[in-house]
């Protein structure tokens, strides 16, 4: 594989950049875009804080939680090579800030952290034992993901060193050109019942005062009684997920709290919120919440986790009169997994997942397309086959959130509770500086960021079969004008492409390969892409011929839910 220098790889985003700058402003008034959402420039990196680096081994607490132990918990009953952990393993936001650069590089924009709040000091007792690649299993883990929140207003102690809290994390990202993507919870709270002896903090949730407001007691939801106490005001009478209490959105009281502590963070520095089982609460409950944090920070952008493959079932979330979110694209994922894992079907398998027009989406380019995460098995691939998916998904509609580890295949095929979760560590960070995924993944990343029709261009399709695709992202808006043709070869051969459906006349460059095609009137653009491979021929100027201006006008005005 061939490897790409950091100076080349600037220097070729300056000249994409000032040629698309410079591109002619003789056009019509009519503008085509497919977003104009400021995120969709930056793609996202997820890490599992962690489970990423342990950049200070002073905060891990190794001696916490007494018998229940919070630290290094291994799961039992592995294979033998293979381990999976349920305890605190000690990364850091010391240790994420230090390898800030190392993400950075790759040509992300944004990375996305689990949830930093106050979790429990102890491994839980409750609920059914968790066993090698169980599911719906917490017994004996701890809250080392985040998502166990007790104080929704304080930092969990894992985390931060003296001199480095959430809202210095957020300024040393900010420093390397990175945006904070908070991941959020408000459906529920910690594991509140089953346990043999009542635990400290479970069940329980404090304000910023550290009062406590809310305490599950052990007692199963339906045995609360909030009708006459007070401390169980806060929950639902009826069981969701596992023995996480179940948060009530129908009492005001919750939605206070939840607005103000994460208005507090955004003060501190978050810039967008990735939200946790946002299709465990009602649409009104998300839309107020919505509303009030958009109320003091317009604009600000959330997507949420609604686990449905079904796009009808999650497209309502980013409707206006809805949660107003975006989402993370399930129904794709699932193509996803198909075309480039070791099924590789074809193309065409992708072609009605994307919704490009008429579909029930308020605005498709705005959804975050991945191929897996930590609740659910990574994707099982060859090194060929993270590359096809990283080059499809840098340049088709959708703002990519790429999983860490992805970047060399990382445990790749696992599920959680299977080694999903893994602790990363600076041994891997160093093996990924010459692995060929990384290094294809930079590639393509960075041509994204220095492209802007393939951040917020309208897609129009002209090829999804077999192992070639070939797609238009097209940008003409704002004193912006750019075409960008998306030529795809996930074979295992070279692969030739002619193009001449709507293709516009002119000086064409090859973003990869660094040459220029001039096409003229009625002629083809033709080229061979290598095996595994992408090239980009780009067009700075605006779209002026008129079966290409047709197609994006429907692209522009069907492109949401209708």
């Amino acid at each position: 594989m061939t490897s790409f220098p950091r100076s080349a790889s600037l220097a070729l985003a300056a000249t994409l950049l000032a040629a698309c700058a410079s591109a002619p402003r003789e056009r019509a008034a009519e503008a085509f875009y497919g977003t104009r959402e400021p995120f969709a420039s930056r793609a996202v990196y997820f890490v599992l804080t962690d489970r990423f680096v342990n950049g200070d081994p002073s905060n891990d607490h190794r001696d916490q939680g007494g018998a229940n132990r919070t630290f290094d918990r291994p799961v039992p009953g592995g294979p033998p090579g293979r381990s999976d952990n349920i305890g605190y393993l000690g990364g850091d936001f010391k240790g994420l800030l230090d390898h800030a650069g190392y993400i950075r590089e790759m040509g992300f924009g944004a990375v996305w952290i689990t949830p930093i709040v106050d979790n429990p000091d102890e491994a839980f007792t409750g609920g059914d034992e968790v066993k090698w690649g169980g599911l719906f299993q917490d017994r004996g883990k701890t809250g080392y993901h985040g998502y166990w929140g007790v104080n929704f207003y304080r930092l969990d102690e894992h985390l931060p060193s003296p001199g480095l809290d959430f809202r210095a994390l957020d300024a040393g990202l900010e420093a390397h050109g990175l945006k904070t993507v908070l991941d959020i919870v408000a459906n529920h709270g910690s594991p509140s019942f089953t346990m043999p002896v009542d635990q400290p903090k479970f069940g329980e949730i404090y304000d910023a005062e550290g009062r406590l407001v809310a305490d599950h007691q052990n007692l199963p939801p339906e045995r609360l009684d909030p009708a006459n106490n007070p401390l169980h005001r806060f929950f639902h009478t009826k069981r969701d997920l596992v023995q996480l209490s179940n948060l009530n959105d129908g009492n005001p009281a919750v939605m206070d709290y939840f607005v103000g502590a994460y208005s507090q963070w955004i003060a501190q520095g978050a810039d967008a919120f990735r939200i946790d089982t946002i299709r465990h609460m009602p649409q009104a409950f998300w839309h107020a919440f919505a509303r009030r944090i958009r109320a003091e920070h317009p604009g600000f952008f959330m997507f949420g986790e609604a686990f449905d493959t079904k796009a009808a079932n999650i497209a309502p979330f980013t409707w206006a009169e809805n949660a107003n979110v975006s989402v993370l694209d399930f129904p794709l994922k699932e193509g996803l997994i198909e075309v480039f894992g070791r099924k590789r079907a074809g193309f065409e398998i992708l072609l009605p997942r994307l919704y490009l027009t008429d579909g029930p989406y308020a605005n498709p380019y705005e959804l975050m397309t991945f191929y897996d995460n930590h609740d659910m098995p990574r994707m099982d691939a060859d090194d060929a086959g993270f590359i096809d998916a990283h080059n499809f998904l840098f340049t088709a509609r959708g703002i990519p959130v790429i999983y860490y580890g992805s970047e060399i295949g990382f445990e790749r095929g696992t599920a959680e509770h299977a080694g999903n979760r893994n602790y990363f560590g600076v041994e891997n960070i160093a093996r990924a500086r010459t692995h060929p995924i990384r290094e294809r993944l930079t590639r393509i990343a960075r041509l994204r960021e220095a492209t802007p029709a393939l951040q917020r261009g309208l897609q129009i399709n002209l090829l999804f079969e077999g192992d070639r695709a070939a797609f238009y992202r097209v940008l003409d808006d704002g004193g912006t004008a750019q075409i960008a043709l998306v030529l795809l070869n996930k074979g295992d051969a070279p692969a030739r492409f002619a193009i001449r459906e709507r293709l516009q006349p002119g000086a064409w460059r090859a973003a990869f390969a660094g040459t220029t095609v001039t096409v003229a009137e009625g002629s083809a653009l033709e080229t061979t892409v290598a095996a595994h491979d992408v090239e980009v021929f780009l067009l700075d100027a605006a779209p002026t011929r008129p079966d290409l201006r047709a197609a994006l006008r429907k692209a522009m005005t069907r492109k949401g839910r209708r």
